[in-house]
């Protein structure tokens, strides 16, 4: 495996299978499991271990090149490429899994001054917005499928 000398801040090594995983997260507009990764790296020809796209994906949240939201029905880890510098809240049709950027410079404030409120040191925060967007809604999808299940799911499981 060829690697290159620069490293990331958290000094993980830049190798070709990481540039590879970053490229595939950079060329989809859509949040993508780990193994939904994994199988578009296979069927791209690229060969990388499951285990090295967890660990790839879990360094590139570490130094804030992707965005993650978690798959409100299985709980799943769900990751994108940022596509800005700044962080970003989302909400995610539970349905079809389609997501939508929001301002939530008002819940950025409120986490930034909890240490003065509080005490605490190194706040940091989760938000997790959900809701069925406008052409599930209009489908009428939603009357057909759980909560929290997407449209590549069974209605029946979850």
């Amino acid at each position: 495996m060829s690697e290159t000398r620069d490293k990331t801040p958290l000094g993980a090594r830049r190798t070709r299978q990481r540039l590879d995983i970053l490229q595939h997260l950079s060329s989809s507009p859509d949040f993508i499991s780990a193994q939904g990764l994994h199988a578009r790296l296979a069927q791209a020809g690229t060969l990388v271990g499951l285990s090295t796209v967890y660990r790839a994906l879990r360094d590139l949240e570490r130094t804030e090149q992707v965005d993650v939201v978690r798959n409100e029905a299985s709980g799943e880890r769900l990751y994108r490429k940022r596509s800005t510098e700044e962080h970003q809240h989302y909400v995610i049709c539970r349905l079809c899994g389609r997501s939508e950027a929001v301002d939530a410079a008002i819940v950025e404030q409120w986490a930034s001054h909890l240490d003065q409120l509080t005490g605490f040191s190194n706040v940091t925060h989760t938000l997790e917005l959900s809701g069925e967007c406008m052409d599930c809604d209009l489908e009428g999808t939603a009357a057909q499928r759980p909560v929290g299940a997407y449209a590549g799911q069974p209605a029946g499981g979850r």
